[in-house]
């Protein structure tokens, strides 16, 4: 079975073959198992048969980006979009944010007309021997960007963005609505060019490890709309929408549900994002991806790992609606040698051909 079927399959709440796996990567993990004996030249996606390509067009305000620092440990920057960063070179961290242009209504004025689609935010020269060599390996293909609160809390900053969405509630709407615009276009281009995508797979982080950001009533009054907007374009065409949102994002997921999200991904654990529970109170209706504790991954004793994956594959793969990924990212205190393993093991106990362990 391919790839693209068995997440089909997963999405549309089906037994296939077995559960799809699939999973993501800190750079400093894959230096790590490069040292480890993966090969060179060799992606670790394709050493480990990962289901989804993602592709995804530049959504920025496309500034000029400028580099402020950089040294052997770490790099500063201003980015496409006016915010300063901080990424460290040798160690697994997001970005540390340090300022921000986006700041108020006279620099969004300033900046909105940069919001607007041009040819060039499609990567197509560099895409499209991916997208052809995704599509022979039979991949499971997604229009993959940023969106709403999260995109915007990187460009605006949390401590502008958060009171604004309560004092200015309708210019954090006129932001969203002439992002959410730019990415349809985008998404329309794009399958007008031949990326003939078999899914959405979007980012809006909504949570931290104690609740949501903000209430689900603001979530409802304010971004909903735009992820409505979003899923029923994906819908119209007949493809499926993943949304990926760390943090305890559990209050939300009524919401989540009634914009059309098919799938919920990574469930956090460390957030109380727990894929039993999770799997018990909505499985009929949304998808799971993820839930795999990366804290037991590099456990001292393989059988923390072992019984986690054997616990929440097998119960979650039951009735479909279940593909394997971790919490988060695979950091790098995980050995290529424990990754094999796990990826044995998921295959093991997500096989529907094997007894049910319900």
């Amino acid at each position: 079975m391919l790839a693209e079927e068995r997440i089909h399959a997963a999405l549309n709440h089906k037994e296939a073959d077995r559960v799809p796996f699939t999973d993501n990567l800190w750079a400093t993990t894959i230096e790590r198992w490069r040292r480890e004996g993966l090969p060179p030249g060799v992606a670790p996606e394709d050493y480990f048969e990962f289901e989804i390509a993602q592709f995804g067009p530049d959504t920025s305000f496309m500034l000029p980006k400028v580099i402020i620092d950089e040294t052997d440990e770490y790099i500063i920057f201003t980015d496409e979009s006016g915010a300063t960063l901080k990424n460290w070179k040798h160690s697994t961290s997001t970005p540390e944010l340090i300022a921000f242009h986006l700041t108020t209504r006279e620099r969004w004025e300033e900046l909105k007309g940069n919001l607007v689609f041009k040819k060039r935010r499609i990567k197509w020269k560099d895409d499209r021997p991916r997208l052809k060599k995704a599509h022979k390996k039979g991949l499971f293909t997604t229009f993959s960007t940023g969106i709403g609160y999260d995109r915007f809390s990187t460009i605006m900053g949390p401590m502008t963005l958060l009171p604004a969405l309560l004092t200015d509630p309708d210019w954090i709407t006129e932001i969203f609505s002439a992002h959410f615009k730019l990415v349809l276009e985008c998404a329309e281009e794009m399958f007008g060019m031949g990326y003939d995508f078999d899914g959405a797979f979007v980012f809006d982080d909504l949570g931290y490890k104690n609740g949501p950001f903000f209430s689900t009533a603001l979530y409802r009054e304010i971004l909903q709309p735009h992820h409505r907007r979003l899923c029923d374009f994906f819908h119209a065409r007949g493809r499926k929408v993943i949304l990926h949102s760390c943090g305890n994002v559990r209050a939300h997921i009524p919401a989540l549900i009634e914009a059309g999200f098919d799938c919920l991904q990574p469930l956090e654990v460390k957030a109380g994002m727990d894929i039993l529970e999770l799997k018990k109170e909505y499985g009929d209706v949304l998808a799971f991806m993820g839930g795999i504790d990366v804290r037991k991954m590099s456990h001292p004793d393989p059988a923390v790992i072992e019984d986690e994956i054997r616990e929440k594959v097998t119960f979650a793969k039951k009735g479909g609606g279940y593909i394997y990924h971790s919490d988060h990212s695979v950091p790098d205190d995980v050995s290529l040698d424990r990754f094999r393993r796990i990826r044995e093991l998921v295959l093991k106990h997500g096989s529907y051909s094997s007894p049910h362990l319900y």
